[in-house]
């Protein structure tokens, strides 16, 4: 104990160590104080120690003690929770995977902290986003009994990102009896579905079929990643046998064929995208699957890919004959189309009309920096800067992104001086806009007249010009020949 008393004393905490160099010593007090001791310190600036000493670990070189004797060291007293867990490894820096596992078994062993499946999921989150999947199976086997659905999801999606659908298949096939249930088939097939892998996903579920049979959520979850994929024969083959099956797949399944349909024919014939769109929404409505919001945002946003603003315009007005009405996502892609086509009050009305249905909201700063971006990019600089001040005036606060494009496109339009005001209220809002040198477009320059002088002549000059206006003179009193009638 003595040991612990001394080496804490001469080794500073990993938070205070920097600050303590660096404040210096307190006055030496007059009289005794009989203040209590101070309270046990915030929650956030824990876990920036905890964030602190992670960092600490996986420095090169590593400190010399052991990582178990460090955290004992430093954290002895720590009252670990779930949420502190989280948010520490929230404020590590990115190479820290080893030494969140070993800090989860110091918590684990020392501090008491609970090995469920809320305290897992973040560490092995954690541990795959560094694609450290060694580490995220040594901690599975070391506590076996914390492995849960938020542990698994994160688990088997992070494999899927990394392009390794085999290794899910087979996390998924070692999972024990109890874990091995339709929930855990439903996120295997969920992740691999979502990240580009429908085939794996749906062999396994063909192989476990016995056991889990699958039901309407899976076969969505197939069909729709079959889709998304580019696979509309593979997507079409299977909603087949789920109907002969006698299931029905969910209604973003048929959304997701549809706009696979959609994608297909703009990269080989765009002519012939509504055509075969509305074949495809005749086989739905003969199946008896209604049209919904998805269905429209589908075809709308397709329509505007390929500059048919128009018919995007006609298709969003005739949504309330399906008893639809559009969602905040449709009324954004209307709102870029119609900017990009040059109708500019169009836009305009179709955002008041986004706040008048309730989707203010997602009229955010990413979707305002859209809208400028693509105004200025058809030299609609000045309204660009009406949407920049519109954005201002309902508490958006512009970033570095929108000030540096309306400066840049302001100068070359040859408006230095408002460039510099919104360079200077960039600065004053503490926005770091860097300072650069911009070209102005000659079409925006005004060319200056040159006058012309009066040039003196010579005498050869004067002569030529006035035997010129004599020979007109004589002319203008020839008689002219008249035309001749023809018989």
């Amino acid at each position: 104990m003595w040991r612990r008393h001394l080496l804490r004393r001469l080794l500073p905490s990993p938070a205070t160590g920097a600050a303590a160099a660096a404040t210096p010593p307190p006055p030496f007090p007059r009289h005794l104080s009989t203040a209590t001791a101070p309270a046990p310190a915030p929650d956030n600036s824990l876990a920036s120690s905890l964030a602190a000493a992670l960092g600490a670990l996986s420095t090169t070189p590593p400190p010399a003690t052991t990582p178990d004797a460090y955290f004992s060291l430093h954290f002895s007293d720590v009252r670990p929770t779930n949420a502190l867990l989280a948010e520490a490894l929230a404020l590590s820096p990115p190479a820290t995977s080893r030494a969140a596992a070993d800090l989860f078994r110091f918590l684990v062993r020392r501090r008491s902290l609970h090995p469920s499946d809320g305290a897992l999921a973040p560490i092995v989150r954690h541990l795959a986003r560094r694609r450290d999947f060694p580490a995220v199976r040594a901690l599975i086997q070391e506590f076996p009994t914390a492995l849960g659905p938020a542990t698994l999801d994160a688990y088997l999606h992070q494999l899927a990102r990394a392009g390794r659908p085999t290794d899910a298949v087979k996390v998924f096939d070692e999972l024990p009896e109890q874990l091995r249930n339709r929930e855990a088939l439903t996120l295997l097939v969920s992740s691999l579905s979502a990240e580009g892998f429908p085939s794996h996903a749906e062999r396994a579920a063909k192989k476990v079929a016995n056991e889990i049979f699958p039901d309407d959520n899976i076969c969505t979850l197939l069909v729709s990643g079959y889709a998304n994929a580019g696979k509309l024969d593979h997507a079409l083959r299977l909603i087949g046998e789920t109907r002969r099956g006698g299931f029905q797949p969910g209604l973003d399944a048929y959304n997701a064929v549809l706009d696979c349909v959609c994608r297909l024919c703009r990269k080989k014939d765009p002519l012939r995208m509504a055509v075969e769109a509305e074949k495809f929404l005749v086989d739905m409505e003969a199946n008896g699957i209604p049209r919904d919001a998805g269905t429209f945002r589908v075809l709308i946003t397709n329509l505007c890919k390929i500059r048919k603003t128009e018919d995007a315009m006609n298709l969003f007005r005739r949504m309330g004959e399906w008893g639809c009405s559009p969602d905040a996502d449709t009324y954004l892609v209307l709102i870029r189309s119609l900017y990009q086509a040059a109708r500019i009050s169009e836009g305009d009305e179709m955002m008041t009309w986004m706040r008048s249905a309730g989707f203010g909201d997602k009229l955010d700063r990413k979707a305002y920096y859209g809208f400028i971006k693509i105004l200025c990019g058809i030299e609609r600089v000045e309204h660009a800067v009406k949407v920049f001040r519109m954005m201002k005036g309902y508490g958006h606060a512009p970033g570095v992104k929108s000030y540096s494009l309306l400066i840049e496109k302001l100068t070359k339009h040859n408006l230095g001086d408002r460039a510099n005001a919104l360079f200077r209220e960039a600065v004053a809002r503490g926005v770091s806009v860097a300072p650069g040198e911009y070209k102005i477009d000659k079409r925006y320059v005004k060319a200056k007249k040159e006058k012309k002088e009066k040039k003196r002549l010579t005498l050869p000059e004067k002569m030529r010009l006035k035997s010129k206006r004599l020979y007109k003179l004589r002319m203008s009193f020839v008689k002219k020949p008249r035309p001749r009638m023809r018989a």
